[in-house]
């Protein structure tokens, strides 16, 4: 590696260094303890002395130092961690520099044209490197420190590292963190002892900030069921910040295909921090995923409504101005620059935005006091200028496109319970009285997009929305007023896309439209159940990956019966891809996230309880229908859609807030219980019992309750009390709090789910494999570890492009062939396969049972069962097999019509054939559970036979006779070996002649031709040392003997022929009859794993 020139003195430093080459105007130099010579004391001292400090001497063992003839000062120009990268630099400047340096007059000119020159190829190197750094002289050294430690594939971007603390024990090493995009690594090298640490962060199980009396604060981290702590870092929180960036980005990739491909600006801390912030802030004020944080200042915005400037935060993204109070106002704004009519500047340097949100109000929003303010007024006077520009866009952001007249115009609960403007009942006159509230708000704090957000709208959501303004508030609140102002006709679109099609997600809709809230008169009616089809199937096509989950027409329902149908959508949008990440795929993650963030919040805040029931997993299992459907199933609809009106303006946090009410409010109850039914049933007749006493709805479009809930012993709840409750009593709990609780549980609840995973493949392989269950773990670490290096740094992967989540457990992680020849080598028993032999890729073929180019763990482990554990006879077809197709090229007549016939065997295509034939017939419909029932027994009864097996033909027995040469190489008894294949080789051939012979007439002295060859062929097998070439050699002379009076007809043998011949070797029999034992090659592949790959890599790039 190339380093910027630096001046260094040699006084002492041949202390240390010894040097190797030298000429008039460079020196090669190799640091003592290394190489040649190298280790003792000295060796020791070195090594302590270069992990300690930070210097380019601990980077590499090699430099070549700069130097002129009449100068005692050197000037190092390249480092190098091998012999072979810093004798290419050396071979480089002997030929690119040394010619050129004997033009020059001075010393001056002379190290004034090598520095130049070196800084030269350092610039060109950086234009393809992505590391940001302020000292990359630096970073270059600890990124070669990276790679010669951990021997990591050089695709691995380093992210950053840091010098700290391990505690291995009671003792602390000292040494360093590297924190790259896949993996944690830490080293420490001290008077010889080692310590090297590497962690995928997919394996990660937890990731905390911890404090004890030892450690004042450091970072725990579990993984493989260890605790690792890493103390004593000067900048702590930015080393966590940008550990649970990098291991929640990684994990995700555990259910998220496109996680792969949607790889954020993980090169450098930088890019981390600001896609952290970037999300945070859309987080925040609920803007679309599109926008990213590009201004923050400090300024006061003034407040019409107080009167007085409030200080907080200006943050400007692509399209939109927002500010967040930081002085206890809880007052935020977002402010859209699609509806700014103009940005002008006071008298007093005040940035005034005229805004007309939506034609509902008109204000203006001055802005002072900001450090940066020229910048974000250039930002802001740039997106006004482009909009007057362009009045067409305007008209495009404010989504003013007409809808497709399939697409219902109006809510359901204004179709189906329009109110009466002359009715005078009290809760008519309650609801009036909120809708007074409510224009006075907007009157004071501004309507649309851009209203204020204060306490006192809470207070009003906390009180009740009315009717009328529902879905306007939850279209707000949620943001998706934004997304639909920024996408008009998109709706309408998917639905005339997305109708029609024929997909598992719609027959899944289809099963449940007729389930979702179907004692609301709107779907008992074909207009409510048609816009509850076209809103789901529209959101399955935009979002395939998704596509329907249960609950979602729960709760789409409701959406539609207070929002337009389009609103509908965006708002379902708003709350599976914004407000519940993760919630609704298959396997519902966020909800158990958020399940587990309810845990910590219970033990927190409710002791009394957590003492009576000390497992808390209670809580999780009743409280998951809770979190996905927002409490609108186990809530009358009356009482649920005050919930979802504190949803949209809080989000999870009232959810949360309001599950602690739940738990506090039946406290007594729940701990007088004796199991886990009579705590159910206590919860359940709660909810029964909740009411809203406001409701202006008719008793027919309520809920009505079940008739044995009229003896219930709960006193009716209102529900706007409970609510009231639960934020006075747990208000204090902040979504700041919240978000981080989700960080820390994410990767416990993920890694749960795939140890739950791993425990039924394991369970479903151990029926068919001879491995204990310890083996089969260590397996599947193994193949699991293999499939995501796969993946990791190519995007072409035949692993990555089939990985998908959503399938069987037993398909979700699979290899193709450079993946399965890599981890097969360090597995096989015998060492007759690495990763660069064609004899993996006929193992793969063999085993890859439907041909789809991919490998799944049963496949892996039953291969591999059969090598280890099986008997002389298994081991010696599964090696016979190998040779025949699809494993070895093409075969005999006979062994394709083998191949055919088992592919004819397969139960799907005989179901194929028989409803063909039966269609053709116009027998009509027949039982098919029953035709599929006997192919399944007939297939479990038939197991192949070695007669079943075809005969092998010469090309192909002599490959297999290299194979079993393979085998024996190394073997202690190798010489013997040999003999016995050339024997048994000889042995075939004779049989094969002597069977053609009777076949065939033959004249006597043709017979007494070929018996007089016997002999010669015995001898020649006990002359002399026997290898494969030898072999070789004479297998293919005595084919030749014994075919040259034969016809052209190639010969062929049975696995019959083969298995008595080898039976007859006791050598052989032994051989394969010899226990092996899986349990070293496992712990010498954890090791090599990572390894392979990156010099697999290099072997590549070499080539």
């Amino acid at each position: 590696m190339w380093l910027k020139p630096d001046e260094i003195l040699l006084k002492n430093a041949f202390k240390l260094w010894v040097t190797e080459k030298d000429n008039e105007y460079f020196v090669l130099q190799r640091r003592r303890g290394y190489g040649e010579g190298g280790g003792g004391l000295t060796g020791l001292l070195v090594g302590t002395l270069d992990t300690v400090l930070d210097s380019t001497s601990k980077v590499a063992p090699y430099r070549i130092l700069h130097h002129t003839p009449d100068s005692q000062v050197y000037w190092s120009v390249a480092c190098g961690v091998t012999r072979e990268e810093i004798f290419q630099h050396w071979e480089w400047l002997q030929q690119n520099i040394m010619r050129t340096l004997s033009v020059f007059d001075s010393s001056e000119d002379i190290t004034s044209f090598v520095q130049g020159k070196i800084r030269g190829l350092i610039a060109e190197e950086g234009k393809t490197s992505l590391v940001l750094e302020d000292d990359p002289e630096k970073f270059r050294e600890a990124l070669l420190r990276f790679e010669k430690w951990f021997e990591i594939p050089t695709e691995e971007k380093l992210v950053t590292y840091y010098s700290c603390s391990y505690w291995k024990g009671k003792v602390p090493c000292q040494g360093w963190l590297y924190l790259s995009t896949n993996f944690l690594c830490f080293y420490s090298y001290f008077l010889g002892a080692e310590v090297k640490l590497v962690i995928s962060w997919e394996e990660i199980w937890r990731l905390e900030k911890t404090s004890n009396v030892i450690l004042t604060e450091s970072i725990h981290v579990l993984a493989h069921g260890e605790d690792h702590y890493f103390s004593m870092l000067l900048h702590l929180n930015e080393t966590f910040s940008i550990m649970e960036q990098l291991a929640d980005y990684s994990i995700k990739r555990l259910f998220d295909k496109e996680a792969f491909e949607r790889e954020p600006a993980l090169s450098d801390p930088l890019g981390l921090e600001a896609h952290a912030k970037s999300q945070q802030f859309r987080t925040f004020f609920r803007l679309p995923k599109e926008e990213n944080l590009l201004e923050v200042h400090e300024g006061f915005l003034w407040v019409p409504f107080s009167h007085f400037n409030t200080l907080g935060k200006i943050c400007l993204s692509e399209n939109y101005l927002c500010f967040a109070s930081q002085d206890g106002s809880q007052c935020h704004i977002i402010i859209p620059m699609r509806e700014v009519n103009a940005g002008l500047t006071d008298s007093n340097s005040a940035w005034l935005f005229d805004l007309c949100g939506s034609g509902l109000l008109s204000h203006h929003c001055p802005v002072s006091g900001c450090q940066c303010g020229e910048a974000i007024r250039g930002e802001c006077q740039s997106l006004i200028n482009h909009f007057e520009d362009n009045p067409d866009d305007v008209t495009l952001m404010v989504g003013q496109k007409d809808s497709s007249k399939a697409v219902s115009t109006e809510a359901l609960m204004t179709v189906f319970h329009p109110q009466d403007v002359e009715n005078l009942d009290p809760k008519m006159l309650k609801e009036k009285m909120k809708e007074q509230s409510w224009d006075i708000h907007f009157s004071e704090y501004g309507r649309g997009t851009s209203m204020f957000f204060t306490r006192k709208t809470r207070d009003l959501i906390v009180r009740g929305v009315p009717e009328s303004l529902r879905g306007e508030l939850w279209m707000l609140f949620s943001g998706a007023v934004n997304d639909m102002a920024t996408h008009p006709g998109y709706y309408t679109e998917l639905v005339e896309l997305s109708l029609g099609t024929s997909t598992l997600a719609t027959d899944e809709i289809e099963r449940d439209l007729h389930r979702s809230l179907p004692e609301h008169p709107a779907f008992q009616s074909d207009t409510g159940i048609s816009a509850l089809r076209r809103v789901l199937t529209a959101y399955a096509y935009r979002n395939p990956k998704i596509g329907y989950c249960q609950a979602m027409n729960i709760l789409t329902s409701v959406l539609l019966l207070y929002a337009k149908e389009e609103e509908a959508f965006w708002l379902l949008v708003a709350v599976c891809e914004r407000m519940l990440p993760d919630y609704f795929n298959r396997r519902i993650i966020g909800a158990l996230v958020d399940q587990a963030v309810f845990e910590d919040l219970i033990r927190e805040n409710l002791p009394q309880l957590v003492e009576h029931m000390t497992d808390l997993s209670f809580f999780s299992s009743v409280s998951l229908s809770w979190f996905l459907t927002l409490f609108i199933s186990v809530l009358p609809i009356e009482s649920a859609v005050n919930v979802v009106d504190c949803f949209f303006f809080d989000g999870i946090k009232s959810i949360l807030q309001l599950g602690l009410a739940v738990l506090d409010y039946n406290m007594d109850a729940l701990i007088s219980c004796s199991d886990d039914a009579e705590a159910v049933t206590i919860l359940n007749k709660f909810f029964d019992s909740v009411t809203n006493r406001d409701s202006p709805l008719p008793p027919t479009v309520q809920q009505a309750l079940v008739s044995n809930n009229g003896k219930a012993s709960h006193v009716g709840v209102d529900i706007s009390e409970l609510i009231r409750e639960a934020y006075e009593k747990y208000g204090s709990i902040r979504s700041e709090e919240v978000e981080s609780s989700r960080k820390r549980n994410k990767l416990y609840v993920i890694q749960t789910l795939e140890d739950t995973t791993k425990q039924n493949v394991i369970r479903v392989v151990s029926q068919d494999v001879r491995f204990n269950i310890t083996q089969l773990d260590e397996l599947y670490n193994l193949f699991k570890r293999q499939h995501f290096l796969s993946c990791y740094w190519t995007m072409k992967s035949p692993a990555l492009l089939h990985h998908d989540p959503s399938l069987a457990y037993l398909e979700q992680y699979q290899l193709g062939f450079q993946q399965f020849s890599e981890l097969f080598s360090l597995l096989e028993p015998w060492a007759f396969c690495t990763y660069k032999s064609n004899l993996s890729l006929w193992v793969f073929r063999l085993i890859d049972e439907n041909q789809d180019g991919l490998i799944n763990f049963k496949e892996f482990c039953c291969a591999l069962d059969t090598l280890y554990s099986s008997s002389f006879t298994n081991k010696l077809k599964f090696l016979f097999k190998l040779h025949l197709p699809p494993g070895y090229g093409k075969g005999c007549k006979e062994a394709e019509e083998y191949s055919y016939k088992q592919f004819c065997d397969t139960s799907l295509l005989k179901m194929v054939l028989v409803l063909y034939f039966v269609e053709l017939s116009g027998r009509g419909r027949i039982d098919l559970q029953a035709y599929l029932k006997q192919w399944q027994n007939e297939i479990l009864k038939k197991e192949e036979t070695i007669k079943d097996l075809p005969r092998i033909n010469q090309t192909q027995f002599i490959q297999f006779s290299k194979t079993l040469y393979n085998i024996f190489h190394g073997a202690p008894e190798e010489e013997s070996l040999y003999r016995a294949v050339a024997h048994v080789t000889s042995l075939l051939l004779r049989m094969e002649e002597v069977g053609r012979r009777l076949q065939e007439p033959s004249s006597p002295s043709e017979s007494e031709k070929a018996a007089g060859t016997s002999p010669a062929e015995d001898s020649s097998t006990e002359q002399g040392p026997v290898t494969p070439e030898s072999c070789d050699t004479s297998s293919s002379h005595n084919s030749q003997d014994a075919g040259s009076e034969l016809s052209d007809t190639e010969w062929s043998f049975s696995f019959e022929q083969v298995l008595a011949s080898l039976l007859n070797e006791p050598t052989i029999v032994d051989f394969f009859d010899r226990p092996l034992n899986i349990q070293t090659k496992l712990g010498l592949a954890r090791v090599a794993q990572l390894k392979l790959k990156a010099d697999k890599g290099k072997d590549s790039k070499g080539n």
